[in-house]
């Protein structure tokens, strides 16, 4: 891609072209991998997300939808959706908020404990395995890296904007052709 766009516009430069390529196309074998290690469990990995978000919350194991839906960077709508059928699978339940009337606190029921504290070990095996091509040090540097990207981001837009959404990075007029 580099290569040609080289040959046909030599006046661009095409640097950024070669490192959000290659991140788009990491992610991809990434969510792929991950998504296959979850399946083999029965899970998606947003049914994961958010029963690993009540897993790791601490006891009692349980979240207001908004606070799922906002540290998940998912909508509201997409949070309801996946509530519904972790509900309907009896992984967890929705609890009135004793300290909001009008409320809803969603719980990790025991059954959707188990199942976290059982997938847990063969999701984090999978990341290793879809990571395994760097060293140690290698990932703690790309952690490091993408940290700093994040950061940058996050700090023009603490939540990613919807894929439909219009343009938000940076914040320059485009030109018209």
């Amino acid at each position: 891609m580099v290569a040609q766009w080289a040959r046909e516009r030599p006046d661009l430069d095409t640097t950024p072209m070669a490192l959000v390529a290659r991140l788009g196309r990491a992610a991809r074998y990434v969510d792929v991998g991950v998504e296959a290690g979850l399946a083999a469990q029965g899970l998606t990995r947003e049914s994961w997300d958010v029963l690993a978000s009540l897993r790791r919350s601490g006891p009692p194991h349980q979240l207001s939808p908004t606070a799922l839906y906002r540290g998940l960077m998912r909508t509201s709508a997409a949070i309801t959706y996946r509530l519904r059928r972790l509900e309907r699978a009896g992984l967890i339940s929705r609890l009135a908020d004793p300290l909001d009337g009008r409320g809803v606190l969603v719980a990790l029921t025991d059954r959707g404990r188990r199942l976290t504290d059982l997938v847990a070990p063969d999701h984090l095996e999978t990341e290793r395995r879809l990571l395994a091509a760097l060293t140690a040090g290698e990932q703690a540097e790309l952690t490091l890296l993408l940290r700093k990207l994040l950061l940058a981001f996050e700090a023009e837009q603490p939540t990613p904007p919807a894929a439909a959404a219009k343009e938000w990075w940076p914040r320059r007029r485009r030109r018209r052709a």
